[in-house]
């Protein structure tokens, strides 16, 4: 592990930086910095440790918050000179109470972050649809009919979208799951499921 250890590139204060990222979610929580003491600690405890550069000396993250890192996978790049630190976090990363150090947007594309985010903003449409009925809409339809109507479309939709695999039609597959797709999420909202509910769930799944 030394012979290891020495081969890595610091600089020249024999620091290396060190990204962390939740393992499950790999949203990036914190950058910070090692030598090679910190990185022995983390590989013997299987926790965060790290050197600071204005105290000069070595700090192991949750001691005084409470917050640890459970290190799951440490990696490091083509140069050898910064690491990457997966980890489970157990509380938020950044000092100030956010999740992440990286709560400041400095630059968003507004347009692909919305995209990106397509279920959500959909779910938040279904609602608003179930909240103020506008006549016309297929949505407000399926709320007003109520549970019986969104369960028999579901159940017409997991059909259509049997029917598709066995055609062996890819762009007709993808037409019926996304209508399967959307009567399921009108069927968690009429039953007040989020999808932060089903999101923790498969985390729980994923981690097993």
């Amino acid at each position: 592990m030394s012979e290891f250890l020495s081969e890595l590139k610091y600089d020249e204060n024999g620091l290396i930086p060190a990204i962390v990222q939740d393992a499950v979610s790999k949203e990036v929580l914190m950058l910070a910095y090692m030598n090679q003491e910190a990185l022995y600690k983390t590989f013997e405890t299987k926790k965060t440790w790290f050197y600071s550069r204005s105290r000069k000396c070595l700090w192991n993250k949750g001691e005084t918050s409470g917050n640890y890192q459970a290190v799951k996978k440490i990696s490091y790049d083509c140069d050898k000179d910064t690491l990457l630190v997966e980890v489970k976090p157990f509380g938020n990363a950044c000092h100030t109470g956010e999740k992440s150090c990286f709560y400041s947007v400095l630059f968003k594309d507004s347009a692909e972050e919305k995209d990106l985010q397509i279920i959500s903003s959909l779910v938040e449409r279904l609602k608003s649809r179930k909240r103020n009925p506008q006549q016309g809409s297929y949505t407000s339809y399926l709320f007003d009919k109520g549970l019986d109507k969104i369960l028999k479309k579901i159940a017409e939709e997991a059909g259509e979208v049997i029917i598709s695999a066995k055609n062996e039609s890819k762009s007709e597959m993808i037409l019926e799951l996304s209508d399967l797709l959307y009567h399921s999420l009108v069927l968690m909202v009429e039953k007040e499921i989020d999808v932060t509910d089903i999101k923790n769930e498969m985390i729980k799944r994923y981690k097993k």
